[in-house]
């Protein structure tokens, strides 16, 4: 009877395996790092991108129910103000809508503020009766909007005596008018910039000469 004799595996064949198990194992986990980062870069557009449409969408929503109801008088002219417009602070009056809790005309500050971690935007309601505002009994305070902002500035825009458009203002002083136009300007802490926003106010031509601007 003739014995075979069982060859086992050689030291080379042992490494080769090794080193094309190991070459397979990295090549596996890149694939997964690489498949988790884009996934995870997906996410965070998304949840940017839904962020962004969130506070604009909220800023245009607010901004077209801007009312011509006067919130203060103004000691100097004593004209009513309906309209005050700064680079990093608008106020004006609106209607609240049902969802909110609340009822009635509204004076809607929004501001500007540095807070941690860069700008943020602030909105502050106070009820608006009789051409002024009242503080509540127990007044609720400023809701944070949006923070870690880059930047954010507010402009506006109005009519000439020609009936054209004005250029780009940082500041609305006819305060007794509601602008015709007014844009938010807004970039992320990275520098990034939003998509950018531009609201036409409905109500701005209802009171007479409203918009016309006569030093253009």
């Amino acid at each position: 009877m003739v014995r075979r004799r069982t060859h086992g595996f050689t030291l080379i064949e042992v490494l080769l395996a090794t080193v094309l198990l190991a070459a397979g194992l990295a090549l596996a986990f890149a694939t997964l790092t690489a498949a988790t980062t884009t996934i995870n870069r997906g996410e965070a557009m998304a949840q940017r991108a839904e962020r962004e449409r969130a506070v604009l969408g909220f800023l245009r929503q607010r901004m077209m129910a801007a009312r011509t109801i006067a919130f203060e008088v103004d000691p100097a002219t004593t004209l009513p103000m309906r309209f005050v417009g700064e680079p990093g602070r608008i106020r004006f009056v609106a209607d609240l809508p049902d969802y909110l809790g609340y009822g009635g005309p509204y004076l809607h500050d929004f501001r500007i503020e540095e807070g941690e971690g860069g700008a943020r935007i602030v909105l502050a309601l106070t009820v608006v009766q009789s051409a002024q505002t009242w503080e509540e009994a127990d007044p609720r305070p400023p809701e944070l909007l949006v923070d870690r902002l880059g930047e954010a500035r507010f402009r506006y825009r109005a009519l000439t005596v020609e009936g054209e458009l004005s250029g780009w203002e940082d500041r609305w002083e006819a305060s007794e008018q509601l602008p015709l136009l007014v844009e938010v300007t807004l970039t992320d802490a990275d520098g990034r910039p939003w998509p950018p926003l531009v609201v036409a106010l409905p109500q701005a031509g209802s009171l007479a000469g409203a918009n016309v601007v006569g030093r253009f």
